[in-house]
């Protein structure tokens, strides 16, 4: 009798772990979101192969076979997807400037202050800050009004603030409309404009599923407008790979650089487990003219996201 009801456990726990993990997974193949939770979840993908592996490990115990082979079938689904998304294209064309670009969500502007010394540390030529409210603008404007002249803000409190920080001159756009700033600009980078584009849009909260997918593809639409333009977009996207509404957006061309230059599944939040649990939210995306020979996510005190620093190089097109 106990080894019926330990069989009967175990196929129970294998069942009921592989019908929740396969609903994710068939969402990620069927290039689908969902609705909640699945959005929530597919941040995480890479991380269902722990409850996978341990419902086959049930099945296993139960002899439970036809879990044992639903279970490897979704275990391959999601083994598969851990490869990367999206090609790097040949800017077919000679190097005509290299850029640091470096984005930070400093969380409501608290972690300004640990930003400073990360900018003067690393001195990057653009600069990319979300949640940027009235103070954290002040701040880096005036620590770096020299070295950083040029800036475009949505001037906003709270999470709605944002900043761009540029050495290169720059000539203000429009942006992309959404809940929280996302401002824009186009660079004059060695006399080759170049569009840049603050991310930012709503998380994929419980009942904001809907508002999170619009202002995605509100920066899709963006990415699409101007192909023959060298484009960076970069911020805190709220999305990673796994998530439909992020992917079309790399369907324009864009790349993400972090894929470009090493560090293609690193977490980026929440920062204080990052480095053994998280998700890859915050990207910088790059038209094919530019390559990335370097990117780094980075602990800031303040935060719960790390930021990333990445070293591209601009070609001519080809």
């Amino acid at each position: 009798m106990n080894r019926r009801r330990g069989r009967g456990l175990g196929v129970w726990c294998a069942g009921l772990l592989l019908a929740g993990v396969g609903v994710v997974a068939g969402c990620r193949a069927a290039g689908t979101d969902g609705v909640t939770p699945v959005p929530q979840l597919l941040a995480f993908l890479p991380w269902l192969l722990v409850p996978t592996g341990f419902a086959l490990l049930c099945a296993l115990l139960a002899r439970w076979w036809p879990g044992l082979v639903c279970g490897a079938v979704v275990l391959g689904v999601l083994a598969w997807y851990l490869q990367p998304y999206g090609g790097a294209a040949d800017p077919g064309g000679p190097p005509l400037a290299t850029l640091r670009v470096l984005t930070s969500n400093v969380e409501f502007g608290r972690a300004a202050p640990a930003l400073v010394p990360l900018i003067r540390d690393r001195r990057p030529d653009v600069v990319f800050v979300e949640e940027c409210e009235f103070t954290c603008q002040g701040m880096l404007e005036t620590a770096f009004a020299t070295a950083y002249p040029y800036r475009r803000a949505v001037r906003a409190a709270g999470s709605h603030g944002s900043l761009i920080l540029s050495r290169h001159p720059l000539r203000p756009t429009a942006g992309v409309p959404g809940t929280m700033g996302m401002p824009g600009a186009i660079a004059d980078v060695h006399g080759q404009a170049v569009r840049l584009q603050l991310a930012h849009p709503m998380p994929p909260l419980p009942g904001q599923v809907g508002l999170w997918r619009r202002e995605l593809g509100s920066l899709r639409a963006f990415a699409a407008a101007d192909r023959g333009t060298p484009t960076v977009l970069a911020g805190d996207f709220n999305a990673t790979r796994d998530h439909a509404a992020f992917r079309r957006i790399l369907d324009t061309g864009l790349t993400d650089a972090a894929r470009l230059a090493g560090p293609g599944l690193a977490a980026s939040w929440p920062a204080r487990t990052a480095s053994v649990f998280g998700a890859q939210i915050d990207h910088v995306l790059l038209s094919p003219d530019f390559t990335a020979t370097g990117a780094h996510f980075l602990r800031v005190t303040g935060t719960d996201h790390r930021a990333l620093v990445v070293d591209v190089t601009l070609h001519h097109r080809g």
